[in-house]
């Protein structure tokens, strides 16, 4: 990172040597004067600074911020004193002019932080940088844009954040591209594969349509957070939608004409057959965006007016999340930890298709990840890398099933074992003999409830006794929307609807009186895309199997007997008691809790 120049021919050997010219204006002296003046450093520090230059090189301000003896801040109020430059502390993106930052490419402009802001009515163009000191980069600026340039100085972190709005804004024209496909002659024009993951904002304006909107739909959908994209053919049109916080909006509606073009392209980026239109594909897609790593997971089928696509978003650049942050309670997450620190036995997370238990269960081995234990996981895919734990994935074409990986592990000495689903009767066996064995076992299944993953294993073929004697605890759960904190809108509850919930009687009093509700603005704002929710939250249902559930399962008793026991004394709550819960406390709403509930509720 350039902090400061080294250009001026007044910088003294000593900062003592300041005092002989008092008189010269800021701009004619050197960075350490300016400093021991605008920062109160001291002579000494700056001597001290000078003479580790003059020893291992480098510029005095990166050295006296390595040393904290300044922030950046006080740095760049002193460059600017030296430079006699505007310091900003911010650039709003809607004053940079679109026109001026397509003459320079997005990779030039984040190498030397360096951003045309507007044409100036002199002629001249303001642009913004972090170094003024590099006039080659400055000068190959102004040659681009082709007029002279007028500077303002920002600090690195403010320059990078107005490059990434500005070029992000830039490349949010999905709308407006649609619109010039109806004027291209030749829509089958592709052009190359991609080979290695490039970032797609640094990609010329002179591309081929169908490349600059199919690169604009995936910026758009990694800016609003999108977890998929579904490109659907129609009759007469096709749609493009985005699945965000677990719910589908549409975003545009290309012309039937683009179709073959726009699935070619994405075949082509996944490395797929594009003359195979009649089966289904599966591939893989890996790009970068504003400098964050994705990884997509592509799948076509075929339909009767053409493939629809459906592609996956995976930011590899995403934080792990901490059990803590996904929305346990103090309570639940003093029985998760008792669970997770258990030697030995089966611990089930389920419920349907993108309800959040991987992230769960990587949150879990997150958690216990330290050098002393041997873990490993099995999965399909692996979707997030875990440094120190040795991930496999599945690969059905050379017979790498979950069946086959687990019962590999076994010969691996390890401690916990994650498997990514129990689908069947082999895998369940191994899974169990492993927890039998001394070994703690992470899975999933598909189930609506907690109670329903031990008939589910029982369906499977599994002898009840083995379920009782393995299973430690299993947990259903849900991922709900988190209602927008800058425009919700409050809600009196009434007692009606917390009955229509169905929480118990005592729930129903407390939350009655002491909660407080929101509904989501039907509006929204800015903060949340006018949806009205901003992320989602996790509402989990923990069965712990204790005495008298394990008595049960023994005697092969149906799911609804199982749950009647397990929620006696307030040992568990259920899922839809957890959602009231959270909203009570203004994290969701009663009809988010409601909707994502419904099928427990039988």
């Amino acid at each position: 990172m350039s902090l400061d120049s080294s250009v001026t021919m007044l910088e003294p050997t000593s900062a003592s040597a300041g005092q002989e010219r008092a008189h010269l204006p800021m701009h004619l002296r050197p960075l350490g004067e300016i400093l021991v003046l605008l920062a109160g450093l001291s002579p000494e520090t700056i001597d001290e600074a000078l003479a580790i230059q003059a020893e291992k090189g480098g510029r005095l301000g990166e050295i006296l911020l390595a040393g904290k003896h300044i922030t950046e801040d006080q740095l760049y109020h002193a460059l600017a004193a030296q430079f006699d430059l505007e310091l900003k502390a911010r650039i709003p993106v809607d004053e940079v002019d679109g026109e001026l930052i397509a003459r320079l490419p997005i990779a030039f402009a984040k190498q030397f932080k360096i951003l045309p802001v507007k044409l100036l009515p002199d002629g001249h163009v303001q642009c913004v940088v972090a170094d003024p000191s590099e006039t080659s980069a400055i000068d190959h600026a102004r040659i681009m844009v082709g007029a002279p340039t007028s500077l303002v100085l920002a600090t690195p972190t403010a320059v990078l954040d107005a490059i990434n709005g500005a070029y992000d804004r830039a490349a949010n024209e999905s709308q407006r591209l649609v619109d010039d496909l109806e004027g291209t002659e030749d829509l089958a024009d592709l052009t190359h594969e991609v080979e290695e993951a490039q970032d797609i904002l640094e990609q010329g304006t002179d591309e081929a349509p169908i490349i600059r909107l199919v690169n604009s739909l995936l910026f758009r959908a990694v800016k609003e957070r999108a977890s998929d994209i579904h490109i659907e053919p129609y009759e007469r049109d096709m749609a493009v939608r985005y699945r965000v916080d677990g719910v589908l909006k549409n975003v545009i509606n290309p012309p039937k004409r683009a179709q073959n073009s726009i699935i070619s392209r994405i075949k082509v980026m996944g490395s797929l057959n594009i003359a195979e239109k009649r089966l289904p594909q599966d591939g893989r897609i890996r790009i970068k965006i504003a400098g964050r790593d994705i990884d997509i997971r592509l799948s076509t089928t075929p339909t009767v007016h053409g493939e629809r696509i459906v592609m996956r978003l995976m930011d590899k650049s995403a934080t792990l999340l901490d059990l803590k942050d996904i929305g346990f309670d103090d309570q639940q997450l003093q029985v998760m930890q008792s669970l997770i620190d258990r030697p030995h036995g089966i611990i089930l997370v389920t419920g349907p298709t993108g309800s959040g238990k991987t992230t769960t269960l990587y949150a879990a081995l997150n958690k216990i990840n330290t050098p002393d234990l041997n873990i490993m996981t099995i999965e399909d895919p692996v979707e997030y890398q875990l440094r120190g734990i040795s991930q496999t994935p599945v690969n059905p074409k050379i017979e790498l099933t979950f069946a086959n990986g687990l019962r590999s592990f076994l010969r691996q000495d390890p401690d916990v074992i994650m498997v990514g689903e129990i689908r069947d009767l082999e895998t369940a066996e191994i899974a169990i003999q492993a927890s039998l064995t001394g070994h703690l076992v992470f899975s999933t299944v598909h189930t609506n409830d907690a109670p329903g993953s031990i008939t589910r294993l029982v369906d499977m073929g599994v002898e009840p006794f083995l379920v009782a004697s393995s299973l430690v605890a299993a947990m259903a759960q849900r991922l709900v929307r988190v209602v927008c904190p800058s425009c919700r809108l409050p809600h009196r509850v009434t007692r009606d609807e917390l009955e229509s919930a169905q929480v118990r009687p005592e729930m129903l009093e407390e939350w009655l009186h002491q909660g407080t509700f929101f509904d989501a603005n039907p509006q929204g704002c800015e903060h949340c895309s006018f949806s009205g929710y901003r992320g989602r939250t996790g509402i989990y249902e923990i069965m712990l199997v204790d005495d008298a559930v394990r008595a049960l399962i023994l005697k092969n008793t149906d799911s609804s007997t199982i749950k009647k026991e397990a929620v006696r004394g307030q040992r568990m709550r259920l899922l839809r008691e957890d959602g009231v819960k959270k909203a009570a406390w203004g994290i969701t709403t009663l009809d988010e809790v409601m909707r994502v509930t419904e099928e427990n509720m039988g």
